[in-house]
């Protein structure tokens, strides 16, 4: 082995603990990603109610194994519903999801699949769920690293938020994602009008476990903002 070649090895070893350590860190608020819309398939409705209940009611050390199993479920719908922009969505949502409840190199993996599950919604029909899509896609864009270590990246995070509130104006994750991403790039006073108003969204009829959990998402940050 030539001597340039050694001297690249400590390097590599770097850019690698790095990459690990960077994933543990910074996936960890993806698991906050969902939509606005309420499913009408009842199979979807299902997926809906047990990611709240798994992201709501169970401890934080249960989530991972739960949510990599309601992946799974899924999946398998997507495999006999392709074109089912519904199942798409939650199936990115869910993925998602699990990135932020595993952390880890593995993470990456995950939210790749979730981007690739909510594009193809958006081609399949962006207003499904009342352009939820566009809401889990604008989160993962800020919340997940940017280059190396991922695909985030602020400009497309906003375009994608924008797009979801042209759509749903008074969504409460719409509302609630903008509000978290005017914050995360120091736009407080922004933030805070988009919070006070997810507050004041309309109830999602049988969603109220996912509207309880997340109102209370936008009291603890409105809190934040106020310290």
């Amino acid at each position: 082995m030539t001597a340039r070649r050694l001297s690249r090895l400590p390097l590599l070893r770097l850019a690698a603990t790095l990459l690990v350590a960077g994933l543990g860190g910074l996936f960890a608020i993806a698991a906050l990603a969902a939509g606005d819309g309420t499913a009408t398939d009842p199979a979807v409705v299902r997926l809906q109610e047990r990611w709240a209940e798994i992201r709501y009611r169970l401890p934080d050390d249960q989530q991972a194994k739960a949510l990599a199993e309601l992946g799974d479920e899924a999946e398998r719908q997507l495999a006999d519903h392709p074109d089912s922009a519904e199942r798409l969505i939650w199936a990115g949502i869910v993925r998602s999801s699990q990135a932020g409840a595993e952390g880890g190199l593995g993470a990456l993996g995950l939210v790749k699949q979730a981007r690739r599950h909510l594009e193809a919604a958006l081609a399949q029909d962006p207003l499904a769920l009342e352009g939820s899509a566009y809401t889990s896609l604008g989160a993962l864009y800020y919340q997940v690293p940017g280059w190396p270590l991922g695909f985030g990246d602020d400009d497309k995070a906003e375009w994608h938020l924008r797009r979801a509130l042209a759509i749903n104006p008074e969504g409460l994750d719409s509302l609630y994602f903008w509000g978290d991403y005017l914050h995360q790039q120091g736009r407080d006073d922004e933030a805070r009008q988009a919070l006070e108003r997810a507050l004041q969204a309309p109830p999602r009829p049988g969603r109220e476990l996912a509207d309880a959990g997340r109102r209370e998402e936008v009291r603890h940050l409105l809190s934040r903002l106020e310290k």
